[in-house]
């Protein structure tokens, strides 16, 4: 007996349509890519111009509302690029350019006579953002025209993504040089072996071209072999903002990685902190200065003079006295200051009350004797030597 099984017409019926939907995507992927995301192209006004002329560019594709830099490049073909990269370039000649909503522009271009002999391209590429380049064929009337140059022996090519090795420490967030170490995986393509290849690393920042310093590279890259580069990458101190680290090795460009270095905050702070401190220091020497030379401090004061008033103004009934008599109070008052004991003790043995200057031989109602030594101008006594 035969026992035939069949499926629910409804799963079925699903089972159709989820094929059907899945090959349909299938077949739009490509073209919906590829209307999603143009290439970009550039066009040229006309394809020859001489020096002091200029040419139409007009682009589409690129990326809405991009900045854009439009150079007349020697030693450069559609194909290849511009493998001097940008210092083959009629830089100060060069033009800047921003892309309109829908990724469209036309600018007109000066033409002059790059730095290296043609095979010229009007070479556009953004600045900013994600990177693109087109380069199209442009020949400079009357500038001479030499073959490409060719590496000889080995060739390398980068077989992996740069990155960028180390971190900021606390001296690059007061000023310090912010440096990085460029890594990179290259091979030999060529059929020769690369000994102690020499690389130029250069760093940029904004739509300026790379500065470019050479350093090498100490080993053997044998063909079809691969090594690992770490090159040192410095900054100038106090640089702040986007940097493009690019490196080159011969005239192609091998790698370019992007570099965000932080603001030195440290240098602002410092600055504020002197703003505040110098001036409270002025304001504190300033007030040192005015208290030494105020008037009237400091100054000194005639002797005797005060004390001699204080003694008179101190003596009772003492409102007309001469200067001798004023001197001779002063230097008893003295006297008695420094020796209050004494005065005291002889005041309780002779039971006087009185002033010190009354004794009982100087008392007026006591009989008038000698009260003082005879005066050496009077007339000898007889018999007396």
């Amino acid at each position: 007996m035969n026992v035939q099984r069949t499926w629910p017409r409804g799963c079925a019926v699903a089972l159709t349509l989820a094929l059907a939907l899945a090959f349909a995507l299938l077949g739009a992927a490509p073209g919906a890519g590829a209307a999603a995301e143009p290439k970009p192209a550039v066009t040229l006004s006309k394809s020859q111009a001489g020096t002091g002329g200029s040419v139409t560019v007009t682009g589409k594709g690129w990326r809405p509302r991009a900045l854009l830099m439009m150079l007349v490049c020697g030693q450069g073909t559609p194909a290849a690029g511009v493998p001097g990269g940008t210092n083959s370039c009629a830089n100060a000649e060069g033009r800047a350019v921003t892309t309109g909503g829908d990724g469209t522009f036309r600018k007109r271009l000066p033409v002059a006579e790059p730095p290296k002999a043609c095979p010229c391209v009007v070479h556009v590429a953004t600045v900013t953002g994600e990177k693109a380049a087109v380069d199209a064929a442009f020949k400079v009337a009357g500038h001479p025209v030499k073959p490409l140059s060719r590496p000889r022996g080995g060739r390398l090519a980068v077989l992996a993504d740069t990155r960028l090795d180390g971190a900021s420490g606390l001296l690059t967030w007061f000023g310090s040089p912010p440096s990085r170490h460029l890594v990179v995986t290259v091979g030999n393509m060529g059929t020769a072996p690369v000994k102690d290849p020499v690389f130029q690393v250069g760093t940029s920042h904004g739509v300026f071209a790379p500065q470019w310093e050479e350093q090498q590279w100490r080993g053997t890259i044998a063909p079809g072999a691969k090594a690992r580069v770490r090159l040192p990458v410095e900054l100038p101190a106090g640089a702040h903002g986007d940097y493009l680290v690019s490196l080159r090795y011969g005239s192609e460009v091998l790698a370019e990685q992007p570099w965000g270095v932080g603001r030195p905050w440290g240098v602002t702070l410092f600055w504020v902190l002197l703003a505040l401190v110098v001036p409270a220091a002025a304001f504190r020497v300033g007030m040192v200065a005015v208290d030494r030379l105020r008037p009237g401090k400091g100054r000194a004061r005639p002797p005797g003079r005060h004390r001699t008033r204080r003694v008179g103004a101190a003596l009772p009934g003492a409102t007309r006295l001469t200067k001798n008599a004023l001197l001779a109070r002063a230097a008893l008052l003295r006297r008695t200051d420094t020796a209050p004991d004494d005065s005291a003790h002889t005041s309780r043995d002779t039971g006087s009350t009185g002033l010190p200057w009354f004794t009982q031989d100087t008392d007026p109602g006591a009989p008038a004797g000698q009260l003082s030594a005879p005066s050496d101008n009077g007339p000898p006594t007889k018999g007396k030597p």
